[in-house]
C-alpha cells in the first residue's frame, strides 16, 4: 500500500521547545549493562558499584631496598651502642616490593645498614614496627566498595580495577545506532568516478556514524533505501526489531513530494517535532517508534551535522549515563555584520585568527549544502532567534572546533582568490607544522577592507587602475590611509575567457559574449576579475548589460571554471589554472600582478615570515610554473613599501 506522497507542512518548534520536547521523552532512556574486561574499559561508564575482590597489597611488602627484621630485635640500636644482626636469622636482605619473612615487621633502608662481616650487619638506630613496609590492605582492602555506579573510568581506575582483582566489569553498553541512508539518487563512494548527473555520492552515513562513534556509540551503517513510503518503512521495522537502541533515518525529512520519512514515523509510532527553528537543521524530524527514539536527520549535510549535534549527541551521552562535554568556545570580534532571521537560531561557520592582538572571527559561506564551509572553518557562531543579526566588531562567543592553542598560530587570509594561496597553504604548513592558513575569498577591494579594518594579516589583491593600467598602488592609496602596509609581488597570472572544450559556442573574444544564447558566468563585485572584466567591455564599448549572466555571479576562480564545466554558463572569466584544472578550453585577454598586500604591523609575525620564505623559495616557483598560466620570477618581492601616506619604495 502505497503512503502519504507529501508533506504539506513543517510544523516549527523553537530550538528550546524542541529539546525539551525531546529531553522529556528520551532523557530517562539507558542502554543496558555489559560485561567487558576491566583492561578495555577506559572511557566507559560503570553500569553498577564495583567492589574489591582482593586487597591491595595482599601480603606484607617491603616498601624499601635493605633487611627485613623483626622491630623488637633492634631496639636499643645507636650511635653510642651500634647493634650487629645475623643474616638469614635476625635480619634478612629484600628489595622494594618483596614479601617480608615470617616473624619480620620492619625494614631498614640499605643505606642505614653497615657490614660488619660476610654475614653480619651492623645497625645504629632501632626500627620501628612497620617502619618502611606496605601493610595487606594499606591501599585497597577486600570488599570495600572500588567505584560506584555512574562512575567515568580513567587510566588510574583500570589499574586499580586489576590490582583489585576485578578484571571483569560491568558497565553501560555502547548506544547501538541504527544509521539509514535513504534517496534514489544516491550510489555508494566506490562509484563517485562513474556517477551520472543527478546522482549523489553517499557520504553522509558516513559523517553521522563517524560523529556516533566519537559519543562513544556504536554505529550500524545501513545500505541505502530509495524514496519509497514502503521501502522507508520496512527499514524501520528492521530496526525497530534490531538490538538498536537509537535510529536515525537520513533525508526524507523535508516538504518535497519524496520525503516519507515524518509519515513513516507517524504510522509505525510518534512524531513528536516536525520543523525546528534552526539554521541550518531546520527539517529535523524527532520521534519514536517501537519504544526506540527515531530522528529524522536532514538530507544537506551541514544541516545533517548541526541537527545531529543539537539533538543526537546528547542523547547519546545521556545513554550511556554520562554528562554531555561542552564544546570550548572563545571570545571573538565579529569582523563583518552577520544578518540573520528573526525567529531562527543560525549557526554559522568562521575562520579565526589572532590579528594584532585581537581575535577576529570572519564568517564563511552559509549554504546548508556546503561541507567545505565546515573543514574551512575553525568555530561555530550561535546567532539567537531574538537577533537579527550581529554587527560589525561585536564581540560574540565562539564555538571551537579546533584546538584553542591552534588559534595563535593560524594565518589569516582575506581577499580575492587564487589557487596560488592553496599551494602557500601546504607548502607553510610543510615548512612549519604549527602554521595553519584560514582564507577568506571576498575579493580584492574586500581585502583592502579587511586590512584596513586590522582583520587580516594579508590580503591577495590584483586591481587594476584603468587609468594607468598599474595595479593595487592607487587603491592602497585611496583605501589604506594611515595603514602602512608592504606589496609584495607574488606571481604574473594569465587572465582570460573559460569555455567547455573544443569550444562549442565558437567564442573567439569578448565581443562574442553579446551573441544571442550566450551566457557568461561572472565574478562578484569589487573582485579584481570583475573590474578588469569591466575595463575591458569599456575598452570595446560593451555595455554590461549586453552581457547575458552579467548578473550571475560566483567568488572564485574555480567556481566560475565549475559552472562552465556542468553547462551553468557558456563561458566566464577566471585564471588559466583553474582552466587547466578542469581541462576547459582557455581564450587569453590579458596578463595581471596578483599581489600580497601585508599590513607593516605583521611583517615581523613569525607565520608571515614563513610564508615569505615559501613564496621566495625555489620549490615553491617551480610548482607553481608547473600548474600553468603563472611567471614566479619575482614571487616574494617587495615591490612597494607605504607608510600610510606616501611611498617609501615602489618598484612594481
Amino acid at each position: 500500500m502505497e503512503g502519504p506522497k507529501r508533506n504539506i507542512y513543517l510544523r516549527m518548534k523553537t530550538l528550546r521547545e524542541a529539546l525539551e520536547v525531546w529531553s522529556s521523552k528520551t532523557g530517562s532512556i539507558r542502554t543496558a549493562g555489559e560485561i567487558i574486561p576491566a583492561a578495555s574499559g577506559l572511557g566507559r561508564v560503570t553500569f553498577a558499584p564495583i567492589t574489591a575482590r582482593r586487597s591491595v597489597p595482599h601480603y606484607h611488602g617491603a616498601a624499601m631496598d635493605g633487611f627485613a627484621v623483626a622491630a623488637r630485635n633492634t631496639f636499643g640500636a645507636s650511635d653510642a651502642n651500634p647493634l650487629q644482626l645475623k643474616v638469614g636469622m635476625q635480619a634478612f636482605a629484600v628489595d622494594t616490593g618483596d614479601p617480608l619473612p615470617p616473624g619480620a615487621d620492619a625494614v631498614i633502608m640499605i643505606e642505614q645498614v653497615e657490614q660488619a662481616a660476610d654475614d653480619v650487619i651492623e645497625i645504629r638506630s632501632a626500627a620501628f614496627p612497620w617502619q618502611h613496609v606496605r601493610k595487606v590492605g594499606e591501599d585497597i582492602i577486600a570488599g570495600e566498595l572500588l567505584l560506584p555506579r555512574f562512575h567515568v573510568l580513567n587510566p588510574a581506575d583500570l589499574g586499580a580495577l586489576l590490582a583489585a582483582g576485578a578484571a571483569e566489569i560491568s558497565v553501560f553498553s555502547r548506544p547501538r545506532v541504527w544509521v539509514q541512508p535513504t534517496g534514489s539518487e544516491l550510489i555508494p563512494a566506490s562509484r563517485a568516478a562513474s556517477a551520472e548527473p543527478g546522482q549523489i555520492v553517499e557520504f553522509n552515513g558516513t559523517i553521522l556514524g563517524a560523529m556516533v562513534a566519537e559519543c562513544g556509540g556504536a554505529p550500524e551503517l545501513r545500505e541505502v533505501v530509495e524514496d519509497d513510503f514502503e521501502s522507508i518503512k520496512r527499514s524501520l521495522r528492521d530496526a525497530i526489531d534490531s538490538p538498536a537502541d537509537l535510529i536515525l533515518i537520513n533525508a526524507g525529512s523535508s516538504a518535497g513530494s519524496e520525503d516519507y520519512t515524518s509519515a513513516v514515523i507517524a504510522d509505525l509510532g510518534e512524531v513528536l517535532v516536525h520543523g525546528v527553528a534552526m539554521m541550518p537543521g531546520k527539517p529535523v524530524i524527532l520521534g519514536t517508534a517501537g519504544g526506540k527514539p527515531v530522528v529524522g536527520v536532514p538530507g544537506y549535510p551541514v544541516s545533517a551535522i548541526m541537527a545531529f549535534e543539537q539533538f543526537v549527541r546528547p542523547l547519546l551521552y545521556s545513554m550511556q549515563s554520562m554528562e554531555c562535554p561542552a564544546f570550548e568556545s572563545v571570545s571573538a570580534s565579529l569582523g563583518r555584520k552577520m544578518p540573520s532571521k528573526l525567529g531562527l537560531e543560525e549557526f554559522a561557520r568562521v575562520i579565526l585568527g589572532r590579528v594584532e592582538g585581537r581575535l577576529v572571527a570572519m564568517p564563511l559561506q552559509r549554504g546548508a549544502g556546503i561541507i567545505t564551509s565546515l573543514t574551512r572553518a575553525d568555530g561555530i557562531l550561535q546567532i539567537p532567534q531574538e537577533q537579527e543579526g550581529i554587527d560589525e566588531g561585536a564581540e560574540a562567543r565562539i564555538r571551537l572546533l579546533r584546538p584553542r592553542a591552534q588559534l595563535d598560530n593560524t594565518l589569516v587570509m582575506i581577499g580575492s582568490h587564487d589557487n596560488a594561496i592553496d599551494l602557500i597553504a601546504n607548502e607553510v604548513r610543510a615548512r612549519d607544522g604549527r602554521i595553519r592558513l584560514s582564507s577568506s575569498n571576498v575579493g580584492s577591494l574586500g581585502g583592502l577592507m579587511a586590512i584596513r579594518r586590522s582583520l587580516s594579516h594579508f590580503a591577495g589583491s590584483h586591481l587594476l587602475d584603468t587609468a594607468t593600467g598599474e595595479y593595487n598602488y592607487s587603491y592602497i592609496e585611496r583605501y589604506l590611509k594611515g595603514k602602512p602596509v608592504r606589496l609584495v609581488q607574488l606571481a604574473m597570472r594569465e587572465q582570460g575567457l573559460l569555455v567547455r572544450k573544443g569550444n562549442p559556442q565558437n567564442i573567439t573574444s569578448m565581443d562574442d559574449l553579446v551573441r544571442p544564447g550566450v551566457s557568461f558566468i561572472n565574478r562578484q563585485a569589487g573582485a579584481g576579475t570583475r573590474v578588469l572584466f569591466d575595463y575591458l567591455l569599456q575598452q570595446r564599448g560593451i555595455s554590461p548589460e549586453s552581457v547575458g549572466g552579467y548578473d550571475q555571479e560566483e567568488f572564485t576562480h574555480m567556481a566560475v571554471a565549475v559552472s562552465v564545466l556542468s553547462g551553468r554558463a557558456d563561458v566566464g572569466m577566471a585564471i588559466y589554472s583553474s582552466a587547466k584544472a578542469l581541462d576547459l578550453d582557455f581564450i587569453p585577454v590579458g596578463r595581471e600582478r596578483y599581489d600580497l598586500v601585508i599590513p607593516e604591523s605583521a611583517w615581523d609575525d613569525f607565520k608571515i615570515r614563513r610564508l615569505i620564505e615559501v613564496i621566495q623559495s625555489d620549490e615553491f616557483r617551480g610548482i607553481l610554473g608547473s600548474m600553468g598560466g603563472y611567471d614566479p620570477a619575482d614571487s616574494g618581492r617587495v615591490i612597494g613599501i607605504w607608510n600610510g601616506y606616501e611611498w617609501k619604495e615602489r618598484s612594481g
